[in-house]
C-alpha cells in the first residue's frame, strides 16, 4: 500500500502545511514586535482619560490629532530645533563613521604592511571592552580638551572609525577578486584611486548597511548627549523627550508624550521604508561575503 505522504498530492499538502505553519509563526512574531508600536500610536490619539482604562480602549473616540499639535507647541518640546540638532549630530557622525571605517577597512584588507594583523586584532579586541568601562576615562579626556558642552565628543571619535564597522567592511572587501585591484594597480592607479573607483562601488551594499545601522544608533543615542551636552538648546530629540516629561508638572501627560515620541521616531520610520531594499540587499550580500 502506497503511503499518502509519498504521493504527489500528499507531498503538495505537506509543503502547503509547512508553508502555512511558517507564515503563522512569522505573523505571530511580527505582531509581537509591532504591538508596542501600535500601542504607542493608539495612545498618542487618545484623550487623557482614555490612556489607562479597564478594559483597554483600542480604538480612540474621538481621535485626538490635536495631541500632535499640542506636543509640538509645548514649551518643553521645541520640535523643529530638536529635530535640527538630531539631524546635524546624526549626519556628521554617520559621514565620519562611513568614511573612516571604509579607509581603515581597505588598509586591513588590501594593503600589506608590518604589524597589520596585530593592529587588526587590537582593533577587534576593543569590541570586548564594555562602554561603561571607558566612560570615565573618555569623559576626563574630553574635559581636559575642553570639548565637554559641545558636540565634539560625540562626533569627533566617529571620524576615527568603529571596530565592528571596520570588521564588517574588511570581510566584504576580502571577497573582491584580487585581479580587479591588481589590474588597476598595473594601470598606474594608487591606493586612493583603487579605493574610490574600484573597491567602494563594489562594496556599496555593505557601506549602506554600515551607514544605516550607525544612523539609527546615533538617532536613538541618549547617554552620549546626556553626558556631554550642557545646553538645552543643543539637545537632540531623544534628550528632548526626557525633559518633556516635566513640562506640564505633576503626573506625565502620557497621551502627549506618546505623540511627541511618534514625532521623534517618524523620520527614521520614513527612512527605513525608503531604504529597506538596500538594507536587506546589503545584509544579504555582506553575510554571503563574510561566509
Amino acid at each position: 500500500m502506497v503511503s499518502t505522504a509519498r504521493t504527489p498530492g500528499g507531498a503538495r499538502l505537506a509543503r502547503l502545511g509547512r508553508g502555512l505553519l511558517s507564515h503563522i509563526l512569522l505573523i505571530t512574531v511580527a505582531a509581537l514586535f509591532a504591538l508596542p508600536f501600535l500601542w504607542l500610536l493608539i495612545t498618542s490619539l487618545k484623550t487623557r482619560n482614555q490612556v489607562f482604562t479597564d478594559p483597554l480602549i483600542w480604538v480612540p473616540h474621538p481621535v485626538m490629532w490635536s495631541n500632535y499639535v499640542e506636543a509640538v507647541t509645548a514649551p518643553g518640546f521645541p520640535y523643529l530645533r530638536l529635530l535640527g540638532n538630531t539631524v546635524f549630530y546624526t549626519t556628521m557622525s554617520t559621514i565620519g563613521m562611513v568614511l573612516s571605517s571604509t579607509v581603515v577597512a581597505y588598509a586591513f584588507a588590501r594593503m600589506a604592511f608590518r604589524g597589520r594583523d596585530t593592529l587588526f586584532g587590537l582593533t577587534i579586541a576593543t569590541m570586548l571592552l564594555p562602554s561603561v568601562v571607558l566612560l570615565i576615562p573618555t569623559y576626563v579626556l574630553f574635559r581636559t580638551l575642553g570639548w565637554v558642552g559641545s558636540y565634539l565628543p560625540l562626533i569627533a571619535p566617529m571620524w576615527l572609525g568603529g571596530a565592528f564597522n571596520i570588521f564588517l567592511l574588511r570581510q566584504f572587501m576580502l571577497g573582491i577578486p584580487n585581479d580587479l585591484t591588481d589590474a588597476a594597480r598595473v594601470d598606474g592607479a594608487g591606493d586612493l584611486t583603487i579605493l574610490w573607483r574600484v573597491v567602494v562601488p563594489l562594496t556599496r551594499s555593505a557601506i549602506i548597511v554600515v551607514a544605516l545601522l550607525h544612523f539609527l544608533w546615533t538617532w536613538n543615542d541618549f547617554m552620549g548627549p546626556l553626558i556631554y551636552l550642557d545646553e538645552a538648546a543643543e539637545a537632540p530629540l531623544v534628550l528632548g523627550l526626557y525633559t518633556f516629561r516635566g513640562t506640564f508638572g505633576g503626573q506625565p501627560e502620557w497621551h502627549l508624550m506618546m505623540a511627541a515620541t511618534m514625532l521623534a521616531i517618524a523620520p527614521i520610520i520614513v527612512l527605513f521604508f525608503f531604504t529597506q531594499r538596500y538594507f536587506i540587499e546589503g545584509m544579504t550580500f555582506t553575510g554571503l561575503k563574510g561566509a
